[in-house]
């Protein structure tokens, strides 16, 4: 491949250039309509739970939504002409299904009787993002505000679309500024164009997948996140290598050949691992973790075909602008200097830098986890306002409301009342309701539950429910019920996730070293870092440590399928830099270096690369604190602190030392292991270990 590109590159740079121009256009013309079209309700719950399918009878034999999915606020009190207003606009809107007016003394009606709520089903054929929409604007009016899993979902989906434009103003600016001080001059041009075309390349993939699966909105962040850094990087690495190649004394052409063997070998993996990495969310049922492992894979695989696309012509065609870098002797440098200090007291520093990374981690023993509800969004949101206003000050309104689907003919009443009220016997539980019969066999029986959805009392209700026998097939749904479901399936799913994410780094570690050893080290490094980076996430938002910071208050606990998304990523992430460190040392002991001068020369080859590209990363991901959502502060705060951790802590200090504590040992590999990477590795483009392994493995 790296001979036809170069071949190509060439002998038609101009033509080359041309249909990256091109492909540029028609990404752009298709991804750039992509935000706005994602839309996917109740993304966070595992679609093949009981709770999932006690709301889809209810909404099958009813024909309307299991619970109020519209709630109007009104600041009146109950049967005034403003409260009877917006009953009346709600009935008369298309999709909605049953109102519920406030009377005195119920529920819907404050504490100190001065505000009420109206409340409304949907039509279960009704897209509540359409209805929602439709009466925010309708119902845009002093004393009103619009809350509900309806109008939620839809502010989510708002909410995500401008924090993409938020994460480009900030992000976009930043990554110039530094290309250009990194790279000086036109050079600065390359990651920019890589970037552009690899975001909105990702987004036109992701939405003809949309067509087919639906997708949550929240991928298209990842890709701005992960695109705009993993492009810049492998832009960094590749522009770097060709102007070395070019201080060298090669021609363009020949310098063109050898940074994609290398460089480009090392793109190559590094995207594959990356792209491993996010595929092990697929395994969880939740289509945000599904769709985020998506997003994660498309932008991976995409921003190094941008890199192989964008990249050669231009060389090509800007080699005498971009500057040669002349190679600093052998055995000088900074980084090279820092990693001959660090491997005369590879023990000392080993400990030291695996303290400090303990120490970071020690608040992940404190780890408590949520789920994702109305107070996610930013407080001007109106189904905040409705959400929090409801639970201070509607004391008797059934804030965390559970149901129960039973499955039992119209003529058994009576059986039904029975288990109903032992079902309002259960210790915490407010009381059941009296049975409804819906038709096809269906029974609902309504039941209070203490607390918000995420509260332990909640959690238990919704247990001892379920252990209430049942004279009929019976299923527990209601929001509590779907949380505690969701984080049932992330611990069923969550073995296989891991054991994939293992064997997948591994063997991709594997097939380019040959080793068994190191993989076994960059696993240990990688979990390392996700713990440390988890400490500072928990530090932050779940204690409220600096939380006002970063606009945001304590948590009390993480949001779990964010937390898995995040530590995808980092775990991708941390591999890829392994990769390019892993990938010098290979080549200095290809030529014959000694252990020891082959990781000082790899580190000094690529310190400057991983520090720049770790820097700009950061600032990639970091932009994700500028959101509106809680969870994707987290989100943003845990991978930029991977990052940076992960360059200038275990890249520069773990690393070296714990390669020199090792040895020759670094790159034992089984005999078997050993003959069958000698078959594969050369056909993938890896070069065999050379005469240096076979001596560590007699």
């Amino acid at each position: 491949m790296s001979q036809r590109l170069t071949n190509i590159a060439t002998s038609h740079p101009r033509r080359f250039g041309l249909v990256a121009l091109l492909t540029f256009i028609v990404v752009a013309v298709i991804g750039s309509a992509a935000p706005g079209s994602f839309d996917v309700a109740r993304a966070f719950v595992d679609p093949g739970s009981d709770s999932a399918h006690a709301r889809d009878q209810i909404e099958a034999a009813s024909g309307q939504t299991a619970e109020p999915a519209l709630l109007a606020l009104v600041d009146a009190p109950p049967g005034s002409p403003k409260v009877t207003k917006v009953a009346r606009e709600m009935e008369a809107q298309p999709g909605v299904g049953e109102v519920t007016r406030p009377t005195p003394g119920s529920p819907l009606v404050s504490e100190d009787g001065q505000k009420s709520m109206v409340a409304a089903t949907l039509s279960s054929s009704a897209s509540e993002a359409d209805v929602a929409e439709a009466l925010q604007e309708h119902e845009d009016v002093a004393g009103v505000e619009l809350g509900g899993n309806a109008v939620g979902q839809a502010q989510v989906g708002e909410q995500a679309t401008t924090d993409l434009a938020t994460a480009e103003l900030i992000a976009f600016p930043l990554l110039a500024l530094l290309t250009f001080l990194f790279f000086r001059g036109v050079a600065a041009l390359l990651p920019l164009a890589v970037g552009a075309t690899t975001v909105l390349g990702a987004f036109a993939v992701l939405r003809a997948v949309n067509e087919a699966l639906a997708i949550s909105p929240f991928a298209l962040n990842l890709v701005i996140g992960m695109g705009l850094g993993l492009a810049v990087d492998y832009s960094l690495l590749t522009v770097s290598r060709f102007r070395e190649e070019l201080g060298q004394g090669a021609d363009p052409p020949r310098a063109l050949l050898a940074t994609l063997r290398n460089a480009g070998h090392t793109v190559l993996f590094s995207a594959v691992t990356v792209a491993a990495a996010l595929a092990c969310l697929t395994v969880f049922p939740q289509r945000f973790l599904v769709s985020m492992g998506i997003g994660g894979i498309v932008v991976a695989l995409v921003a190094a075909a941008a890199t192989f696309l964008i990249l050669p012509p231009l060389l090509i065609l800007m080699a005498p602008r971009l500057g040669k870098v002349v190679p600093k002797p052998e055995g000088t440098g900074r980084w090279y200097r820092l990693a001959k200090w660090t491997m005369k007291r590879p023990a000392v520093v080993a400990i030291g830098a695996g303290l400090l990374m303990l120490v970071l981690a020690a608040p992940t023993l404190k780890l408590n986890w949520t789920g994702v509800d109305a107070t996610s969004l930013p407080k001007d949101k109106s189904a905040r306002t409705v959400f929090e206003t409801q639970q201070s000050e509607f004391p008797n309104a059934d804030t965390t409301p559970a149901f129960v689907a039973v499955d039992a003919g119209p003529g058994a009443g009576a059986r039904v009342a029975d288990y109903g009220r032992a079902l309002g016997q259960v210790e915490g539980s407010g009381g059941a309701g009296r049975p409804a019969y819906l038709g096809d066999g269906v029974w609902r029986i309504e039941v209070s539950v203490p607390g918000a959805p995420s509260s332990e009392a909640a959690q238990r209700a919704v247990g001892d429910l379920r252990a209430v026998p049942s004279p009929f097939p019976a299923l527990v749904g209601g929001s509590a019920a779907e949380l505690k479901d969701s984080q049932a399936a992330v611990t069923a799913s969550v073995g296989l996730a891991i054991a994939l994410l293992v064997l997948l780094t591994c063997t991709a570690l594997w097939l380019m070293t040959g080793s068994v050893v190191l993989p076994i080290k960059a696993l240990i490094m990688n979990f390392l870092t996700l713990a440390a980076a988890t400490g500072i996430v928990v530090f932050v938002f779940q204690e409220g440590n600096f939380a006002g910071l970063f606009g945001a208050e304590a948590q009390g606990g993480i949001e779990q399928t964010d937390y898995l998304v995040m530590a995808a990523i980092v775990f991708g992430l941390s591999t890829d830099y392994g990769v390019f460190l892993l990938t010098r040392i290979k080549e200095g002991r290809d030529r014959g270096l000694p252990e020891e001068e082959a990781i000082a020369s790899g580190l000094g080859h690529t310190g400057a690369v991983v520090s720049a590209a770790a820097v700009l990363l950061a600032i990639a991901l970091g932009a994700f604190v500028t959101s509106g959502m809680v969870f994707l502060k987290e989100l943003g705060l845990g991978a930029a602190a991977a990052v940076l951790l992960d360059a200038f802590v275990v890249r520069a200090f773990l690393v070296p030392s714990l390669m020199k504590l090792l040895g020759g040992a670094n790159w034992w590999s089984p005999r078997l292991l050993r003959r069958l990477h000698g078959r594969v590795g050369p056909a993938l483009g890896a070069e065999e270990l050379g005469a240096a392994q076979a001596t560590a493995t007699r």
